[in-house]
Protein backbone atom coordinates (compact mmCIF):
# COMPACT_ATOMS: atom_id res chain seq x y z
CA UNK A 1 0.00 0.00 0.00
CA UNK A 2 1.44 3.41 -0.91
CA UNK A 3 2.06 5.62 2.12
CA UNK A 4 -0.32 8.28 0.78
CA UNK A 5 -3.10 5.68 0.55
CA UNK A 6 -2.50 4.53 4.12
CA UNK A 7 -2.58 8.10 5.42
CA UNK A 8 -5.74 8.89 3.47
CA UNK A 9 -7.71 5.75 4.28
CA UNK A 10 -6.39 4.44 7.61
CA UNK A 11 -4.39 6.99 9.60
CA UNK A 12 -6.51 7.96 12.62
CA UNK A 13 -9.52 6.41 10.88
CA UNK A 14 -9.45 2.62 11.11
CA UNK A 15 -7.23 -0.27 12.25
CA UNK A 16 -5.15 -2.12 9.70
CA UNK A 17 -3.58 -5.58 9.92
CA UNK A 18 -0.47 -5.83 7.72
CA UNK A 19 0.64 -9.41 7.22
CA UNK A 20 4.35 -9.82 6.50
CA UNK A 21 4.96 -6.09 6.87
CA UNK A 22 8.64 -6.91 7.52
CA UNK A 23 9.36 -10.03 5.44
CA UNK A 24 11.74 -12.48 7.12
CA UNK A 25 11.91 -10.29 10.20
CA UNK A 26 14.41 -11.33 12.86
CA UNK A 27 14.34 -9.47 16.17
CA UNK A 28 17.48 -7.36 16.65
CA UNK A 29 17.34 -8.06 20.40
CA UNK A 30 16.74 -11.17 22.51
CA UNK A 31 14.59 -11.43 25.65
CA UNK A 32 17.81 -11.59 27.68
CA UNK A 33 18.86 -8.23 26.23
CA UNK A 34 15.56 -6.68 27.26
CA UNK A 35 15.85 -8.09 30.77
CA UNK A 36 19.35 -6.66 31.04
CA UNK A 37 18.14 -3.24 29.93
CA UNK A 38 15.33 -3.39 32.51
CA UNK A 39 18.03 -3.61 35.19
CA UNK A 40 19.54 -0.25 34.20
CA UNK A 41 18.75 2.71 36.45
CA UNK A 42 18.03 5.06 33.54
CA UNK A 43 15.70 2.69 31.66
CA UNK A 44 11.93 2.98 32.09
CA UNK A 45 10.59 -0.51 32.70
CA UNK A 46 7.57 -2.27 34.17
CA UNK A 47 6.75 -5.85 35.10
CA UNK A 48 3.07 -6.78 34.91
CA UNK A 49 1.74 -10.05 36.33
CA UNK A 50 -1.77 -11.47 35.98
CA UNK A 51 -3.45 -13.81 38.47
CA UNK A 52 -6.15 -15.48 36.40
CA UNK A 53 -7.85 -17.15 39.38
CA UNK A 54 -9.07 -13.80 40.70
CA UNK A 55 -8.36 -11.61 37.65
CA UNK A 56 -5.86 -9.66 39.74
CA UNK A 57 -3.04 -7.54 38.33
CA UNK A 58 0.28 -6.53 39.85
CA UNK A 59 2.57 -3.81 38.48
CA UNK A 60 6.18 -3.30 39.53
CA UNK A 61 8.54 -0.65 38.20
CA UNK A 62 12.24 -1.06 37.46
CA UNK A 63 15.12 -1.10 37.72
CA UNK A 64 15.04 -4.82 38.47
CA UNK A 65 17.61 -7.21 39.86
CA UNK A 66 19.03 -9.60 37.27
CA UNK A 67 18.74 -12.46 39.75
CA UNK A 68 14.94 -12.35 39.81
CA UNK A 69 14.31 -13.13 36.13
CA UNK A 70 15.43 -16.79 36.18
CA UNK A 71 12.92 -17.46 38.97
CA UNK A 72 9.93 -15.90 37.18
CA UNK A 73 6.91 -18.14 36.43
CA UNK A 74 6.62 -19.71 33.00
CA UNK A 75 3.34 -17.93 32.23
CA UNK A 76 1.16 -14.84 32.69
CA UNK A 77 3.68 -12.00 33.03
CA UNK A 78 5.02 -9.25 30.78
CA UNK A 79 8.15 -7.10 30.89
CA UNK A 80 7.90 -3.72 29.13
CA UNK A 81 10.77 -1.31 28.46
CA UNK A 82 10.23 2.16 26.98
CA UNK A 83 12.53 3.98 24.57
CA UNK A 84 14.53 0.92 23.54
CA UNK A 85 15.43 2.76 20.34
CA UNK A 86 17.47 5.17 22.48
CA UNK A 87 19.56 2.28 23.81
CA UNK A 88 19.90 -0.02 20.79
CA UNK A 89 20.95 1.24 17.35
CA UNK A 90 19.44 -1.78 15.55
CA UNK A 91 16.05 -1.12 17.13
CA UNK A 92 16.36 2.58 16.26
CA UNK A 93 17.03 1.62 12.63
CA UNK A 94 13.47 0.27 12.41
CA UNK A 95 12.19 3.83 12.51
CA UNK A 96 13.57 4.42 9.02
CA UNK A 97 10.65 2.30 7.77
CA UNK A 98 8.25 4.89 9.17
CA UNK A 99 9.67 7.88 7.30
CA UNK A 100 6.23 8.47 5.75
CA UNK A 101 5.34 10.12 9.09
CA UNK A 102 6.74 13.37 10.51
CA UNK A 103 9.73 12.27 12.58
CA UNK A 104 8.86 14.63 15.40
CA UNK A 105 5.53 12.79 15.77
CA UNK A 106 7.22 9.45 16.53
CA UNK A 107 7.79 8.96 20.24
CA UNK A 108 9.64 5.72 20.86
CA UNK A 109 9.90 1.99 20.34
CA UNK A 110 8.64 0.19 23.41
CA UNK A 111 9.58 -3.50 23.55
CA UNK A 112 7.67 -6.04 25.58
CA UNK A 113 8.55 -9.63 26.39
CA UNK A 114 5.62 -11.81 27.41
CA UNK A 115 5.70 -15.32 28.80
CA UNK A 116 2.90 -17.60 27.47
CA UNK A 117 -0.41 -16.07 28.53
CA UNK A 118 1.30 -12.76 29.34
CA UNK A 119 -0.71 -9.60 28.77
CA UNK A 120 -1.23 -6.06 30.01
CA UNK A 121 -5.01 -6.40 29.85
CA UNK A 122 -7.65 -4.84 27.64
CA UNK A 123 -6.95 -1.13 27.35
CA UNK A 124 -7.11 1.86 25.05
CA UNK A 125 -4.33 4.22 23.94
CA UNK A 126 -4.85 7.89 23.10
CA UNK A 127 -2.21 7.87 20.37
CA UNK A 128 -1.48 5.99 17.16
CA UNK A 129 0.56 2.82 17.57
CA UNK A 130 2.10 0.22 15.28
CA UNK A 131 2.39 -3.21 16.94
CA UNK A 132 5.14 -5.19 15.24
CA UNK A 133 5.48 -8.84 16.19
CA UNK A 134 9.21 -9.50 16.57
CA UNK A 135 9.42 -13.02 18.02
CA UNK A 136 6.88 -15.69 18.89
CA UNK A 137 3.14 -15.23 18.44
CA UNK A 138 0.63 -12.91 20.06
CA UNK A 139 -3.15 -13.03 19.79
CA UNK A 140 -4.71 -9.60 19.35
CA UNK A 141 -8.36 -8.71 19.86
CA UNK A 142 -9.75 -5.26 19.08
CA UNK A 143 -13.09 -3.52 19.38
CA UNK A 144 -13.53 -1.58 16.14
CA UNK A 145 -17.14 -0.60 16.82
CA UNK A 146 -18.24 3.01 16.47
CA UNK A 147 -18.71 3.77 20.17
CA UNK A 148 -16.86 1.20 22.29
CA UNK A 149 -17.18 1.38 26.09
CA UNK A 150 -14.06 2.97 27.58
CA UNK A 151 -14.79 3.10 31.32
CA UNK A 152 -11.86 1.89 33.44
CA UNK A 153 -11.78 -0.62 36.25
CA UNK A 154 -11.27 0.91 39.68
CA UNK A 155 -9.79 -2.19 41.34
CA UNK A 156 -6.40 -2.27 39.59
CA UNK A 157 -3.45 0.09 39.25
CA UNK A 158 -3.48 -0.21 35.46
CA UNK A 159 -6.01 1.65 33.31
CA UNK A 160 -7.84 -1.49 32.22
CA UNK A 161 -11.22 -1.46 30.53
CA UNK A 162 -14.18 -2.46 32.64
CA UNK A 163 -15.87 -3.94 29.58
CA UNK A 164 -14.27 -5.25 26.39
CA UNK A 165 -16.27 -6.55 23.42
CA UNK A 166 -13.88 -7.63 20.64
CA UNK A 167 -15.05 -7.39 17.05
CA UNK A 168 -11.85 -8.74 15.41
CA UNK A 169 -9.20 -11.26 16.39
CA UNK A 170 -5.89 -12.28 14.82
CA UNK A 171 -2.71 -14.14 15.74
CA UNK A 172 0.39 -12.21 14.64
CA UNK A 173 3.58 -13.99 13.58
CA UNK A 174 7.06 -12.42 13.38
CA UNK A 175 7.02 -9.65 10.77
CA UNK A 176 3.26 -9.06 11.02
CA UNK A 177 2.14 -5.62 12.16
CA UNK A 178 -1.12 -4.15 13.45
CA UNK A 179 -1.84 -0.42 13.18
CA UNK A 180 -4.31 1.05 15.69
CA UNK A 181 -5.62 4.63 15.64
CA UNK A 182 -6.19 6.43 18.96
CA UNK A 183 -9.14 5.23 21.01
CA UNK A 184 -9.42 1.64 19.72
CA UNK A 185 -9.74 -0.84 22.62
CA UNK A 186 -7.34 -3.76 22.25
CA UNK A 187 -6.06 -6.78 24.12
CA UNK A 188 -2.94 -8.81 23.31
CA UNK A 189 -2.11 -12.19 24.86
CA UNK A 190 1.07 -14.14 24.19
CA UNK A 191 0.46 -17.52 22.56
CA UNK A 192 4.02 -18.47 23.44
CA UNK A 193 7.08 -16.59 24.68
CA UNK A 194 7.16 -13.53 22.44
CA UNK A 195 8.59 -10.08 21.79
CA UNK A 196 6.42 -7.23 20.51
CA UNK A 197 7.67 -3.83 19.36
CA UNK A 198 5.28 -0.91 19.85
CA UNK A 199 6.06 2.15 17.75
CA UNK A 200 4.08 4.91 19.46
CA UNK A 201 3.38 8.50 18.53
CA UNK A 202 3.78 11.73 20.47
CA UNK A 203 0.26 13.05 21.05
CA UNK A 204 0.23 15.66 23.83
CA UNK A 205 -3.18 16.34 25.30
CA UNK A 206 -4.85 19.72 24.93
CA UNK A 207 -4.27 20.23 28.66
CA UNK A 208 -0.51 19.58 28.24
CA UNK A 209 -0.31 21.96 25.29
CA UNK A 210 -2.27 24.64 27.09
CA UNK A 211 -0.28 24.28 30.31
CA UNK A 212 3.06 24.71 28.57
CA UNK A 213 1.74 27.48 26.32
CA UNK A 214 0.44 29.46 29.30
CA UNK A 215 3.76 28.98 31.10
CA UNK A 216 5.55 30.34 28.03
CA UNK A 217 3.19 33.31 27.84
CA UNK A 218 3.58 34.06 31.54
CA UNK A 219 7.38 33.88 31.44
CA UNK A 220 7.54 36.41 28.62
CA UNK A 221 4.70 38.66 29.78
CA UNK A 222 5.23 42.40 30.16
CA UNK A 223 4.40 43.36 33.76
CA UNK A 224 2.96 46.62 32.48
CA UNK A 225 0.14 44.73 30.75
CA UNK A 226 -2.59 44.66 33.40
CA UNK A 227 -6.33 44.70 33.90
CA UNK A 228 -7.50 48.26 33.16
CA UNK A 229 -10.85 50.05 33.46
CA UNK A 230 -10.49 53.69 32.39
CA UNK A 231 -14.17 53.64 31.38
CA UNK A 232 -15.34 52.55 34.84
CA UNK A 233 -18.79 53.75 35.87
CA UNK A 234 -20.55 53.67 39.21
CA UNK A 235 -21.58 50.02 39.77
CA UNK A 236 -25.16 49.06 40.57
CA UNK A 237 -23.75 46.52 43.05
CA UNK A 238 -20.11 46.89 44.17
CA UNK A 239 -19.82 43.12 44.68
CA UNK A 240 -21.02 42.16 41.19
CA UNK A 241 -18.58 41.09 38.45
CA UNK A 242 -20.60 42.36 35.54
CA UNK A 243 -20.34 41.68 31.79
CA UNK A 244 -18.33 44.84 31.20
CA UNK A 245 -15.71 43.72 33.73
CA UNK A 246 -15.46 40.32 32.06
CA UNK A 247 -14.95 42.06 28.73
CA UNK A 248 -11.95 43.86 30.24
CA UNK A 249 -10.60 40.50 31.52
CA UNK A 250 -10.77 39.11 27.98
CA UNK A 251 -9.04 42.23 26.68
CA UNK A 252 -6.20 41.80 29.23
CA UNK A 253 -5.73 38.15 28.28
CA UNK A 254 -5.83 38.92 24.56
CA UNK A 255 -2.89 41.25 25.05
CA UNK A 256 -0.78 38.20 25.91
CA UNK A 257 -1.62 36.18 22.82
CA UNK A 258 1.24 35.18 20.52
CA UNK A 259 0.23 36.86 17.29
CA UNK A 260 3.77 36.51 15.94
CA UNK A 261 4.01 33.22 13.98
CA UNK A 262 7.71 32.89 14.79
CA UNK A 263 7.08 33.18 18.54
CA UNK A 264 4.27 30.64 18.36
CA UNK A 265 6.37 28.30 16.24
CA UNK A 266 9.33 28.63 18.58
CA UNK A 267 7.14 27.72 21.55
CA UNK A 268 5.84 24.58 19.85
CA UNK A 269 9.25 23.58 18.49
CA UNK A 270 10.76 23.80 21.97
CA UNK A 271 7.80 21.99 23.53
CA UNK A 272 7.56 19.05 21.12
CA UNK A 273 11.31 18.33 21.17
CA UNK A 274 11.20 18.17 24.98
CA UNK A 275 7.87 16.37 25.35
CA UNK A 276 8.20 13.06 27.24
CA UNK A 277 11.99 13.10 27.01
CA UNK A 278 13.59 9.73 27.71
CA UNK A 279 16.63 11.20 29.41
CA UNK A 280 18.80 14.27 29.84
CA UNK A 281 21.63 15.22 27.49
CA UNK A 282 24.63 16.42 29.46
CA UNK A 283 27.08 19.11 28.21
CA UNK A 284 30.59 18.19 27.13
CA UNK A 285 33.29 19.21 29.60
CA UNK A 286 35.82 19.97 26.85
CA UNK A 287 34.06 22.00 24.13
CA UNK A 288 35.60 22.49 20.72
CA UNK A 289 35.26 25.50 18.44
CA UNK A 290 33.88 25.14 14.93
CA UNK A 291 37.44 25.25 13.57
CA UNK A 292 38.59 22.48 15.91
CA UNK A 293 35.55 20.36 15.07
CA UNK A 294 36.43 20.78 11.40
CA UNK A 295 40.01 19.70 12.09
CA UNK A 296 38.82 16.61 13.93
CA UNK A 297 36.43 15.66 11.13
CA UNK A 298 39.18 16.28 8.59
CA UNK A 299 41.31 13.77 10.51
CA UNK A 300 38.62 11.12 9.97
CA UNK A 301 36.39 11.58 13.00
CA UNK A 302 32.62 11.25 12.84
CA UNK A 303 30.13 12.96 15.12
CA UNK A 304 27.35 10.71 16.40
CA UNK A 305 24.17 12.34 17.64
CA UNK A 306 23.11 11.53 21.19
CA UNK A 307 20.20 9.04 21.09
CA UNK A 308 18.21 11.13 23.59
CA UNK A 309 18.42 14.25 21.39
CA UNK A 310 15.20 15.17 19.62
CA UNK A 311 15.23 17.42 16.58
CA UNK A 312 12.72 19.22 14.41
CA UNK A 313 12.82 22.29 12.21
CA UNK A 314 10.49 24.71 10.45
CA UNK A 315 10.72 27.54 7.98
CA UNK A 316 10.67 30.99 9.56
CA UNK A 317 10.45 34.58 8.38
CA UNK A 318 14.20 34.46 7.77
CA UNK A 319 15.74 31.07 7.02
CA UNK A 320 14.77 28.31 9.40
CA UNK A 321 14.54 27.49 13.08
CA UNK A 322 16.17 24.27 14.26
CA UNK A 323 14.87 22.84 17.54
CA UNK A 324 17.03 20.45 19.54
CA UNK A 325 15.58 19.20 22.83
CA UNK A 326 14.11 22.61 23.60
CA UNK A 327 16.97 24.72 22.25
CA UNK A 328 16.40 27.01 19.24
CA UNK A 329 18.93 27.83 16.50
CA UNK A 330 18.44 30.19 13.57
CA UNK A 331 20.12 28.67 10.52
CA UNK A 332 19.57 28.50 6.75
CA UNK A 333 16.92 26.03 5.57
CA UNK A 334 19.50 23.72 3.96
CA UNK A 335 21.45 23.55 7.23
CA UNK A 336 18.34 22.83 9.32
CA UNK A 337 17.31 20.04 6.96
CA UNK A 338 20.80 18.48 6.90
CA UNK A 339 21.40 18.60 10.67
CA UNK A 340 17.94 17.31 11.56
CA UNK A 341 18.10 14.37 9.15
CA UNK A 342 21.69 13.28 9.82
CA UNK A 343 22.23 10.99 12.82
CA UNK A 344 25.97 11.21 12.04
CA UNK A 345 28.11 14.00 10.60
CA UNK A 346 31.36 13.46 8.74
CA UNK A 347 33.68 16.00 7.13
CA UNK A 348 31.68 16.14 3.87
CA UNK A 349 28.44 16.93 5.71
CA UNK A 350 30.11 19.47 8.00
CA UNK A 351 31.76 21.22 5.04
CA UNK A 352 28.38 21.48 3.30
CA UNK A 353 27.03 23.63 6.13
CA UNK A 354 27.15 27.40 6.20
CA UNK A 355 29.15 29.23 8.86
CA UNK A 356 26.02 29.47 11.02
CA UNK A 357 25.36 25.76 10.52
CA UNK A 358 28.89 24.84 11.57
CA UNK A 359 28.61 27.09 14.62
CA UNK A 360 25.32 25.37 15.46
CA UNK A 361 26.94 21.93 15.31
CA UNK A 362 29.77 23.15 17.52
CA UNK A 363 27.26 24.43 20.07
CA UNK A 364 25.36 21.13 19.94
CA UNK A 365 28.63 19.29 20.54
CA UNK A 366 29.30 21.52 23.55
CA UNK A 367 25.78 20.82 24.81
CA UNK A 368 26.31 17.07 24.55
CA UNK A 369 24.01 16.44 21.58
CA UNK A 370 26.88 14.82 19.69
CA UNK A 371 29.33 12.34 21.12
CA UNK A 372 32.60 14.10 21.92
CA UNK A 373 35.32 13.85 19.29
CA UNK A 374 37.77 11.10 20.22
CA UNK A 375 40.97 12.56 21.69
CA UNK A 376 43.07 10.48 19.30
CA UNK A 377 41.63 12.42 16.35
CA UNK A 378 43.04 15.74 17.40
CA UNK A 379 45.38 17.06 20.06
CA UNK A 380 43.12 18.93 22.49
Amino acid sequence: MPAATFLRDCWQKRPLLIRNAFPGFVSPIEPEDLAGLACEDAALSRLISHDRSRDGWQVRHGPFDEAEFPGMPDHDWTLLVQDVDKWDADVAALLESFDFLPRWRIDDVMVSFAAPGGSVGAHVDQYDVFLLQAHGRRRWQIDASDAPPIAFRDDVELKLLRQFNPTHEWVLEPGDMLYLPPGVPHHGVAEDACLTFSIGMRAPSAAELLGDFVDALASEADESLRYRDPDLGVPRDPFEIDATAMGRVVEALNALRMNDPDRLGDWFGRFITQYRSAGAVMPDDAPLSADRVGQALGAGATLYRHPFSRLAWRKAMRGARLYVSGQVFEVPVADARLIANAATLDMAAFAALSVRGRDCVSELLRSGHYQPVDESDIDQ
